[in-house]
């Protein structure tokens, strides 16, 4: 991994509980669609967030879900806006991960986010378009309300301009005009799919999640060699 300086260039929130942050690399470095950088907080103190971003973008791009105040998150936050409104650059380590978009593979694609591991999914759908890739595409996002959907919009118009790609809304609490399921978000899955054999998997959010996914994933045929989520490697 290289450590790299980087511009903020901004922080805004998408909602009371997630911030969109703009970083502008002062030296460019090469990373795949799917992987994750550190944000350096101290020399032992380094945190990690999936690039939001495409790898031919600009800009990098996270995505911080940062609901409690001096959260771990929130101190990632607070700190990034001291350096915006200072000037001052922050370190980053990257790239990091193995859950990239296997690129080469042409099996069916299920995207699955929980809450901000939209960002992750953003990157491999972003990366496809620009590759114009027509890969088969299943995406699922699953968070509490519509309000947790901080980027409900920019899903919806991938799915309304891409016939590849159908995406697929899940929150827990739904208002009267909600335009998706209501579920829970594996349940959700579990009831939409007979078998998930033959898909390459690709799955981000909260560790819980994403272990319990593991092992409901198991008893639908999920071929684990084509299960990609770097939290597998945190949560043995």
């Amino acid at each position: 991994m290289n450590t790299i300086s980087c511009q903020i260039l901004s922080v805004t929130p998408f909602n009371d509980s997630v911030y969109k942050v703009e970083l502008k690399p002062e030296t460019k470095f090469d990373f795949k669609a799917g992987q994750y950088l550190s944000v350096v907080m101290g020399e032992k103190d380094k945190r990690p967030f999936s690039i939001g971003s495409a790898p031919d973008s600009e800009h990098l791009e996270l995505h911080i879900g940062a609901a409690v105040s001096e959260s771990y998150p929130m101190q990632v936050v607070e700190r990034l806006q001291t350096c915006l409104k200072d000037g001052t650059t922050i370190d980053i380590e990257a790239p990091a991960g193995q859950a990239h978009l296997r690129t080469e593979s042409q099996r069916p694609r299920l995207l699955i986010a929980g809450g901000t591991g939209f960002s992750y999914i953003k990157s491999l759908v972003e990366h496809q378009i620009n590759l114009g890739q027509n890969v088969d595409t299943l995406l699922y996002w699953g968070c509490r309300d519509q309000n947790a959907m901080y980027y409900e919009s920019i899903a919806r118009q991938w799915h309304d301009a891409h016939p590849w790609l159908h995406f697929v809304p899940v929150v827990e609490e739904s208002q009267e005009d909600w335009q998706g399921k209501t579920a829970n978000l594996l349940k959700q899955i579990e009831q939409d799919f007979v078998s998930l054999s033959g898909y390459d998997v690709y799955i981000a959010g909260r560790f819980d999640m994403v272990g319990a996914a593991r092992e409901v994933f198991r008893t639908m045929g999920v071929e684990e060699e084509h299960l990609y989520g770097d939290a597998f490697a945190f949560i043995k």
